[in-house]
């Protein structure tokens, strides 16, 4: 069993072990968050799905009402007027795709995402094993393929989360920053969840949502009572 320090220690000793309606278990995360820095407030939602079967993935997207508090640096890798679209929404970078291949060849990834139009993923699947493991490779299903450019770097700026179960059902997601108000927090969560329900695949049966936890990023985590959230 892992070690816990002192100070996890003391906050998780002020958590009882039961599920709390949703409100006031954001109020106990923001109180039990020890760290030095703005911790993230991250969401995990345990799933009745088989994740080992391609139908029962669940994987989606949601753009958070108050944002993640998190600056996202982003390449748009894109040609002609799509260029202009990017930079008015706010890429941090423009490329065409060979200029982007070649600096991402050359060792370049200070980036958070990328978006990428149709034309230009020819160019970007040559550095795909570079990208795909560090989540980097536009893919339509999240919309960082698109020929609208301006709105999908327009989506991420504005705090878009892309969400994804993992082999042992787990979706985990930023929901906010601790420094958030108790409000914007109770907002962005209930906007996952709300988009995690949506992405329930047609062939899931039984219950959908089994457990659902709140925590910062060093702090304990808090079980959240599913039926504050209306879960079914």
């Amino acid at each position: 069993m892992a070690h816990r320090g002192k100070k996890y220690r003391e906050s998780a000793a002020k958590l009882e072990r039961r599920p709390y309606p949703l409100e006031e278990a954001v109020g106990l995360v923001q109180e039990s968050a020890y760290a030095s820095f703005d911790e993230t407030v991250e969401i995990a939602l345990r799933l009745g799905v088989n994740p080992r079967h391609a139908d029962q993935m669940v994987r989606g997207t949601v753009v958070l009402p108050h944002g993640t508090g998190k600056s996202l640096r982003v390449l748009a890798v894109c040609e002609g007027p799509a260029q202009k679209d990017a930079e008015e929404a706010g890429a941090d970078f423009v490329l065409s795709g060979d200029e982007a291949v070649e600096k991402i060849q050359g060792g370049w990834l200070e980036i958070d995402a990328i978006v990428a139009t149709p034309d230009m993923m020819k160019n970007l699947s040559k550095v795909g094993r570079v990208l795909g493991p560090r989540g980097l490779m536009p893919n339509p299903k999240s919309g960082t393929v698109s020929a609208d450019v301006r709105a999908a770097v327009a989506d991420i700026k504005a705090g878009k989360v892309e969400f994804r179960v993992d082999k042992t059902a787990i979706i985990h997601a930023p929901v906010g920053k601790v420094s958030f108000s108790q409000e914007n927090l109770i907002e962005n969560t209930r906007s996952l969840i709300s988009a995690v329900q949506k992405a329930k695949p047609a062939t899931a049966k039984g219950r959908y949502v089994h457990t659902v936890y709140l925590c910062s990023t060093m702090g304990p985590g808090v079980q959240v009572d599913l039926v504050s959230l209306e879960m079914k």
